[in-house]
């Protein structure tokens, strides 16, 4: 696939944010504290993460690190506890506040599509909302995501010995057992969310549910 550049990107994250918004809007309080898909985090956390890295800009994503001693982990949950408010409608003032930002951390453009389509998985999945993702955009996410360790947060090894194809796109991927299905599907699979064994075809599809649900 071509390189995709902040000028392609920003027009969909904005878009995402605003679907996010248009999502939560009307959810129920006890719903804020459903556990989401990344793991230790509920909808609000999820949340409160996406408006703290849409503030985040270039020179501070560095300050940050540095007062976290280069901890992702801690400088994710300072964030998360900046952001989230008690009343999570206030949470989403403010996203509603930053929905056409353009701040970014020093990292690929590509980041900006992964997190807008992970995280905001991360949220419906569990609460059981739909959303119809540009197929093409999805695979720049993927693209990616497999091109990075586990280890940043990406899925390369995950995807390892197996040939990806998606099915609503044209977009394929390493060599091995073919294991056909959404791109989103693909992406949820090797960013480690839930998949479901349905969402796959080919002959390496139920060996590579397994193993993704093993690991």
């Amino acid at each position: 696939m071509s390189k995709i550049g902040f000028a392609e990107i920003w027009p969909v994250v904005h878009g995402e944010r605003r679907a996010l918004l248009e999502d939560l809007r009307g959810l129920e309080p006890e719903a804020w504290h459903t556990p989401s898909w990344c793991p230790g985090w509920d909808v609000h956390d999820v949340l409160a993460h996406l408006i703290d890295s849409a503030k985040t800009t270039r020179l501070g994503f560095i300050r940050r690190m540095l007062a976290a001693g280069f901890d992702f982990d801690r400088d994710n949950a300072r964030g998360v506890a900046q952001e989230k408010m008690n009343d999570p409608k206030l949470t989403l003032a403010s996203l509603a506040s930053v929905l056409d930002a353009t701040a970014t951390p020093p990292a690929n453009p590509a980041t900006r599509l992964v997190e807008a389509f992970v995280h905001g998985e991360d949220i419906r999945g569990p609460l059981g909302l739909a959303r119809s993702y540009s197929a093409g955009q999805v695979a720049h996410a993927l693209e990616y995501q497999l091109k990075t360790s586990v280890k940043m947060g990406g899925g390369k090894e995950k995807a390892t010995g197996w040939r990806l194809v998606a099915s609503d796109t044209n977009f394929n991927h390493g060599s091995g057992p073919e294991v056909a299905g959404p791109v989103l599907s693909l992406l949820l699979a090797v960013s480690g969310r839930p998949v479901a064994r349905e969402d796959f075809s080919g002959p390496g599809a139920a060996d590579f549910v397994a193993q993704l649900r093993n690991r």
